[in-house]
Order: C-alpha cells, then sequence, then structure tokens
C-alpha cells in the first residue's frame, strides 16, 4: 500500500502534476530558443540574474525537503526528478550552458516528473476497494 505524505489526494496529484507540465513546457521552450552564459556580476542586468538565481536556489532546496519527508517510492521519485531538474536549471544559471547539456538532462528529468506524477494521479482516482 503507497502510504503518501505530501501528494495525499487527488487535487494535490493535479496540482502537482499541473506545475510539472508546466515547468516541462518551460524548460523546452528555453531548450529551443536559448543558450546561458555563465553567472558573472559584471555582467548587464545582474538585478535580473540574480533574482532568476535566488528563485532556482528556493525552489531547489523546498523540493529537497519534500523529497526528504515524503514517504513511498512514487512520491520520493517524484520529487526527486523536480529537485534534480531544478538543480541542473540553478547550475545552467551558474555555469552557463552554450551547448545547453543541462537544459536537455531539464527535459528529460521534467518528463519522468510527468510520468510519475500522471500514475500517482491514477492512484488517486482509482476508486477504493474495500478490504
Amino acid at each position: 500500500m503507497d502510504r503518501f505524505a505530501i501528494i495525499t489526494n487527488r487535487k494535490r496529484a493535479i496540482i502537482a502534476l499541473v506545475h510539472s507540465v508546466f515547468f516541462l513546457g518551460v524548460a523546452g521552450m528555453q531548450l529551443a530558443i536559448s543558450h546561458a552564459e555563465a553567472f558573472s556580476i559584471h555582467r548587464e542586468k545582474i538585478a535580473g540574474k540574480i533574482i532568476l538565481l535566488a528563485i532556482y536556489v528556493i525552489v531547489t532546496a523546498v523540493l529537497l525537503v519534500l523529497l526528504r519527508f515524503s514517504h513511498c517510492a512514487k512520491e520520493k521519485l517524484y520529487f526527486a526528478f523536480c529537485a534534480a531538474s531544478a538543480g541542473f536549471g540553478l547550475v545552467r544559471i551558474l555555469l552557463g550552458d552554450p551547448v545547453l547539456h543541462a537544459n536537455v538532462l531539464r527535459v528529460l528529468l521534467l518528463g519522468c516528473a510527468v510520468l510519475t506524477g500522471t500514475i500517482i494521479l491514477h492512484k488517486h482516482s482509482a476508486p477504493v476497494v474495500a478490504e
């Protein structure tokens, strides 16, 4: 029996799945149109880059905390895919990615998160059988 700690019902599963599909779309668009330069405080528009860096740090940290507190394997796998994707986004911001290796991995990880989220949603949507 799967014992979910965070994605405990169908509504939360839908919200998690919508988030992962949205960020898969964002990562896919970034893959198609942009090359990231390494983070430097000596470039133009530094405020925007610092804000983006802070967002990635916060999101990665939150996802790692959710991974820590998740219980069953499906839930852990979902948060591991999401946290790894955010981590690669953070690495991409810090080190740059002119050939897009990190962004390809982000898209693959988010695709796996969407698949895992769909399985979790299906688990919550299935009728409960009384034993």
